[in-house]
């Protein structure tokens, strides 16, 4: 006969099991929706445009054209508007304006930095500068690589056609919303936090309540004896 205390044990490891089963399925079933083919449309139609970054003409026509360009298609990025403009609204001294938006080449991240599948040669390298970010709500810095020749592109724009489609399966979409349902849930992410990820929940230690700030803590910190005491010594304003 087991105890209370490995009855209770049994029970945890189990539910961890189910949680971790649950989110190995749910990645597989993200990579089928992934996976599913792209079906040609009939009529492709235009849905707004689309902006990115190309070599400069004369920088195409030197001797290190081809380098130019084969950097830029692992650093360029694309930006897509309703229309030709590429705007944004903004409030300025209480009233919404419209103002360009602003499109930069993309950095790179110290884990893409050595990275064989984003494949930088030791010549393309020579090209970016480490800098950080501090971000004031983690209170940490984040390190990235940037650019530092972004005069050699320049943004062009052109139509954006869409000419296929994924088709939409309902009965893997139903069972995606189910998983992804229960694994949302706030008792099921702290476990994935602490099991899977390997580390605590985010959350629990932002809101965690110190119990000496506590009222309800008082008969539990400090003793019927030591407020005798304090009592008889007519310290009470210390407890």
């Amino acid at each position: 006969m087991r105890n209370l205390r490995s009855r209770k044990r049994i029970i945890k490891r189990d539910v961890e099991k189910q949680i971790r089963k649950k989110y190995k399925h749910s990645d597989r079933l993200w990579e089928m929706k992934r996976n599913i083919p792209l079906v040609p449309l009939d009529k492709p139609y235009q849905k707004g445009f689309v902006r990115f970054f190309v070599v400069r003409d004369d920088v195409k026509r030197s001797k290190d054209g081809r380098f130019f360009g084969e950097l830029l298609e692992k650093i360029n990025t694309e930006m897509y508007s309703p229309n030709r403009k590429f705007l944004k609204k903004k409030r300025r001294r209480g009233k919404r304006i419209y103002v360009a938006k602003e499109q930069r080449i993309a950095n790179i991240y110290p884990w893409e930095w050595d990275s064989p599948k984003f494949g930088l040669t030791e010549r393309e390298k020579q090209y970016f500068i480490m800098k950080d970010n501090y971000c004031p709500i983690r209170k940490s810095c984040k390190v990235y690589y940037e650019y530092t020749e972004p005069w050699r592109f320049v943004l062009k724009v052109k139509p954006n056609l869409i000419t296929h489609y994924k088709p939409l399966q309902s009965d893997l979409e139903k069972e995606i919303d189910e998983t992804d349902s229960f694994l949302n849930r706030h008792k099921v992410q702290a476990i994935i936090h602490k099991t899977i990820y390997g580390r605590p929940d985010p959350w629990k230690n932002r809101y965690k309540r110190d119990r000496r700030k506590s009222l309800k803590a008082f008969h539990y910190i400090i003793s019927a004896t030591a407020v005798a005491d304090r009592l008889e010594d007519g310290d009470l304003l210390k407890i």
